[in-house]
C-alpha cells in the first residue's frame, strides 16, 4: 500500500512539474511581464554575460534550497567559464561516491564532469526543512512552465503584499502570477543581494532577469547550436530549391 502511495505521490508531482501550473488553476488569467529576451526568436543567442551574473545569483541565493540536477559543472564553460575556475566552483561541494575497494560509500570532492550537487540528501529533508513544500529541481523550470522564461520574471517580481480581507493560509505568501496567489517561497532577491563583478548595479529586477536568463541556459544549453542548425537547414533547402528550379526549366525549356 505505501509502495503504491510512493508511486501515486510521484506520478502526481511528475504531472506537477511537466504540465503549465496555470492548467490547473481558476481564475482570470494575469497578464505575464513579457521581456525582449536575447535568447528568442530564430536568430536569438545568449549572453554569456548575463548568464555568468545570473548563475552568481543562483548559486549565492537559489542554491539554498534549488538545485539544477541535470547539469554538469563543465557545463558552465558553455558559458564562459575557463577550466579553473570550473574546477574551483565544483571543488567546493562533496558527493557519496563508492563503493570502493572495502564494499563502502565515501566522501570526495566533486568533479567538473559531477553534477551539480542539490542543497538535500532527498525530497523528504527537503519537505521538513521548507514546512512541508517541496523546493523544485530547477533545471527544466523554463520549460516546464508556461510562459517559460517571461513566467519566472513574472513570478520573481511579483511579491505583494496580502489585500485586505483576503484569507491567507499560515506561511504562505502573496504572488500575483502564481496561481491561486499564495506561494510557499518567500520573495528570494531583493536589491544588492548580490555583487555583481562585472559592477552592473543589482537591481531587484536586474538579478530576476540575470537569474532566469541562466535558467533559461540550463533548460535548454544547445539552443545557439540547434538554431545554427537550423538556419544553416533552412539556407541549404532554399538554395537546392533554387537549384532544382533551374534544372527544371533547363530541361522542360523545349517545351513551353
Amino acid at each position: 500500500m505505501k509502495v503504491m502511495q510512493s508511486k501515486l505521490h510521484n506520478f502526481i508531482l511528475l504531472v506537477t512539474i511537466l504540465f503549465p501550473l496555470s492548467v490547473f488553476s481558476a481564475g482570470p488569467k494575469t497578464e505575464l511581464m513579457e521581456q525582449k529576451w536575447p535568447f528568442n526568436g530564430i536568430f536569438g543567442r545568449f549572453d554569456n554575460t548575463a548568464l555568468q551574473r545570473g548563475f552568481k545569483v543562483y548559486r549565492e541565493v537559489c542554491a539554498a534550497c534549488h538545485g539544477i540536477r541535470h547539469v554538469s559543472y563543465r557545463d558552465l564553460k558553455d558559458i564562459g567559464f575557463s577550466s579553473d575556475e570550473i574546477k574551483s566552483i565544483a571543488g567546493e561541494y562533496e558527493i557519496t561516491d563508492g563503493p570502493n575497494d572495502e564494499g563502502e560509500m565515501f566522501q570526495r570532492e566533486a568533479l567538473p564532469s559531477d553534477k551539480f550537487v542539490g542543497p538535500y540528501e532527498n525530497d523528504n529533508v527537503a519537505r521538513v526543512a521548507n514546512n512541508g513544500a517541496y523546493p523544485p529541481d530547477l533545471s527544466l523550470i523554463v520549460k516546464a512552465r508556461a510562459g517559460g522564461a517571461d513566467y519566472l520574471y513574472s513570478l520573481l517580481n511579483g511579491y505583494k503584499e496580502f489585500p485586505e480581507d483576503y484569507e491567507a493560509s499560515d506561511g504562505m505568501y502573496y504572488n500575483t502570477f502564481y496561481p491561486g496567489n499564495q506561494i510557499a517561497m518567500p520573495s528570494p532577491i531583493e536589491d544588492d543581494i548580490v555583487e555583481y563583478d562585472d559592477g552592473t548595479e543589482a537591481t531587484h529586477t536586474q538579478i530576476a532577469k540575470d537569474v532566469t536568463a541562466f535558467l533559461a541556459w540550463t533548460a535548454e544549453p544547445e539552443l545557439e547550436e540547434r538554431k545554427s542548425l537550423g538556419v544553416k537547414t533552412i539556407f541549404f533547402l532554399i538554395l537546392i530549391t533554387i537549384m532544382l528550379l533551374g534544372v527544371k526549366r533547363k530541361i522542360w525549356k523545349d517545351l513551353d
